[in-house]
């Protein structure tokens, strides 16, 4: 059974909110905003918290468009992820840096996939124009992308 996560990506007009994590697993890059279910949360009740945890703003309006599946099939330490992939369209308050996540804007075209994981240039086409999807991934050695599926549902 794998263990579910949150990711939120706030988008306002031209620009997404991507963080920079700054410690624990994905240090080192850009990623949207997420994180564990705590004991009695709901998926959508998670992705709220983590994001008002990792950047300090409220979303009042998001949608989960995406479900993806990774697995490390090499690296018996890392456990199979289940991530459920949420828009925030509306949310009140500034992005601020925590200990966790440093917040950045950026434009459609400048998204930093180079220096983001190896699956989200795949994903985040359907995430950007509002349709739903899921996805599998398998990495290898040093976390490089082995295996892939991404389709519309």
């Amino acid at each position: 059974m794998p263990k579910k996560l949150t990711l939120c990506i706030p988008h306002k007009e031209n620009r997404v909110l991507l963080g920079m994590k700054k410690r624990g697993f994905g240090q080192g890059r850009w990623n949207g905003f997420g994180g564990k279910l705590e004991e009695g949360e709901t998926i959508e009740q998670a992705a709220l918290r983590e994001v008002r945890e990792e950047c300090g703003i409220e979303v009042s309006d998001m949608e989960e468009l995406g479900t993806v599946q990774f697995s490390w099939p090499r690296k018996e330490s890392q456990e199979d992820l289940e991530v459920h992939i949420f828009k925030a369209r509306a949310f009140e308050g500034e992005p601020v840096e925590t200990e966790e996540m440093k917040p950045q804007w950026f434009g459609l075209d400048e998204i930093p996939f180079t220096a983001m994981w190896q699956d989200d240039p795949y994903w985040f086409p359907y995430f950007l124009k509002d349709r739903k999807f899921e996805g599998k991934f398998s990495f290898g050695e040093g976390d490089t992308l082995i295996d892939f599926e991404v389709k519309e549902v």
